[in-house]
């Protein structure tokens, strides 16, 4: 597969550009894309944060009025935070089973997996608590320890409008 994605990356260079072949890549099942940039990625990422965090801050407002009268120990308030904290990205990612939402909607890629490039479906919910709660306390504990991440990648973010030129996506 190295050899053909190498002359891949050759054809692609000659129409498409270096920028573009140096994303180049291919799907479990061979098919080739064109991975998302990394600023695309960050942005994306930023988007669907702030989403999250808009979010969680309504959510507890609405919390905070409905109950004003109401006389609720301050473990019920901790509770209700805790809830939406991991209740908004996964109602969030309810509306990400085709990896589209605001942030891949801004920056024109889309979040697919990586073994055939097909939609994430229904771990979709999955997908946006870890893109928004999980992956910043993963970077902070890999900051920490000093390592480059491991494990494996399930899904991958592409560029569509370079995907679409290759004619293949």
């Amino acid at each position: 597969m190295t050899d053909q994605l190498a002359v891949a990356r050759e054809q692609v260079e000659r129409t498409l550009g270096p920028k573009v072949a140096k994303r180049l890549s291919a799907f479990d099942n061979g098919t080739l894309y064109v991975s998302a940039g990394g600023w695309a990625e960050l942005l994306a990422w930023l988007a669907d944060f702030a989403v999250y965090l808009l979010g969680a801050a309504a959510g507890f407002v609405v919390f905070a009025v409905a109950t004003r009268t109401s006389v609720l120990p301050d473990s019920a308030a901790l509770l209700t935070l805790l809830g939406l904290l991991i209740g908004v990205p996964v109602l969030y990612g309810l509306f990400f089973g085709n990896g589209r939402v605001v942030g891949a909607a801004l920056t024109g890629t889309r979040l697919v997996r990586v073994k055939d490039g097909g939609r994430i479906g229904a771990a979709a919910c999955w997908a946006m608590l870890v893109r928004t709660l999980l992956f910043p306390l993963l970077l902070v504990a890999m900051v920490l320890a000093g390592s480059g991440g491991v494990g494996s990648v399930r899904r991958v973010s592409i560029d569509e409008e370079a995907t679409r030129r290759l004619g293949i996506g």
